[in-house]
């Protein structure tokens, strides 16, 4: 498995794209990892003893290990829109030091 307890990961697919966290469990047989605060679901805890109280409480489900990435393996590219310069007709985005060089050589 590509993730292991401790691991900060960004989730890629699903309800929960996006965000990210950290990998409080792994089930290996599954194939399924826990993360800490994602994948949430109400459970009924019923009342252990006749004076205790019951309640409603958030618990963490599985999501499945292909779902997450490792969040050190994700690199944050800025870019810029082509279509907000009249660029390609796919309306593509464009790395933006691409787009700064190009405007340098056209200034030079």
């Amino acid at each position: 498995m590509h993730v292991k307890k401790g691991d900060k990961v960004i989730v890629i697919a699903g309800k929960e794209k996006g965000k990210s966290s950290t990998v409080v469990r792994v089930l290996r047989d599954e194939n399924k990892v826990i993360l800490e605060g994602l994948n949430l679901m109400k459970k009924h805890i019923k009342a252990p003893k006749a004076g205790e109280k019951g309640g409603i409480v958030s618990i963490a489900m599985p999501l499945d290990a292909s779902n997450v990435k490792l969040a050190d393996k994700v690199k944050k590219v800025k870019t810029e829109d082509k279509s907000a310069r009249g660029g390609s007709a796919s309306g593509g985005k464009t790395p933006a030091k691409k787009v700064a060089k190009k405007v340098a050589k056209k200034a030079e």
